[in-house]
């Protein structure tokens, strides 16, 4: 059975290096790999949406130029003598806002795992993720994703790190995408409890010894930092471990919507070299 992979790219060199990172990820793995164009006219995507018909000398230019593009990209996987007879590569190309595109290559193909650069060929080093990653990460709620910025070690992760409050009620299914990536890379998943108390009480360390089941598979270990905010827990945490990815449930209204969450976001400094992995609460 083949794992069905979205890559999406904007030919930008972020773009680029999470594509390697999930050829590397899957190397072991029977992949369709969909890499993902979405095209427009203009900057202004709303405006392209509105102005351009199929058979225009825009639209049919905007076109041509991301079929050539994705070409290239097929052509600079073939350079790196990628003959790996287990992944198969299809180009997609589209006219749509970028995140309804993914939206619905991500139903039509049944795509398992997206795999993303954090940010665009804007690439503001004022910005932690760009427009399209925020909104796939927030908003692509039937899918994961891996986003994987450009400084991103292009190894297997040995360690992943999964924060988490205990308040969840977690189930397995949730965590699927976690224990296969530790299954695959045989990592460890650090769980990381960020609090103010030093005891747990009673339902806190029910839902802690669920985790143990769930995790029964797979090396893992508990750890506590006490007295520190989350975020700057977290990037303590992986700096001092030199950790190799951070996975999250991204929860509506919960934990992982605060750390997207301007400004907060701008105090994480763990994205500028760790991928993350988004996984979502099957509950909303």
């Amino acid at each position: 059975m083949k794992r069905n992979i979205l890559l999406p790219t904007d030919f930008s060199k972020n773009a680029w290096y999470a594509i390697l990172y999930a050829l590397e990820l899957y190397k072991r793995e029977a992949c369709n790999f969909y890499i993902l164009n979405v095209f427009s006219a203009t900057s202004n995507i709303m405006e392209s949406l509105m102005n351009m018909e199929p058979g225009s000398e825009l639209y049919e230019s905007a076109k041509a130029e991301s079929e050539t593009g994705l070409a290239k990209v097929l052509d600079m996987i073939a350079f790196r003598d990628h003959k790996n007879p287990r992944h198969h590569f299809i180009p997609v190309t589209t006219f749509n806002n970028p995140l309804e595109a993914i939206k619905n290559i991500v139903e039509e193909k049944d795509i398992e795992m997206i795999v993303m650069g954090t940010r665009g060929e804007t690439n503001s080093k004022k910005v932690v993720y760009g427009s399209v990653a925020l909104n796939v990460m927030e908003k692509v709620r039937n899918c994961p994703v891996i986003v994987v910025p450009a400084e991103a070690k292009h190894h297997l992760p040995k360690e992943i790190v999964f924060p988490t409050s205990y308040k969840t009620h977690y189930k397995k299914r949730e965590l699927n995408y976690l224990v296969d990536i530790a299954k695959t890379c045989d990592a460890n998943i650090c769980v990381l409890h960020v609090s103010r108390k030093a005891e747990l009480d009673a339902k806190l360390l029910e839902n802690k010894k669920l985790l143990e089941t769930i995790f029964e598979d797979v090396s893992y270990s508990f750890h506590q930092l006490r007295h520190m905010e989350i975020p700057v827990a977290i990037n303590c945490f992986i700096e001092s471990r030199d950790s190799d990815m951070v996975a999250f449930i991204n929860k509506k209204h919960s934990f992982f919507g605060s750390i997207l969450t301007q400004p907060l976001v701008k105090d994480i400094a763990f994205h500028s070299v760790v991928p993350i992995l988004v996984m979502h609460d099957l509950r909303n």
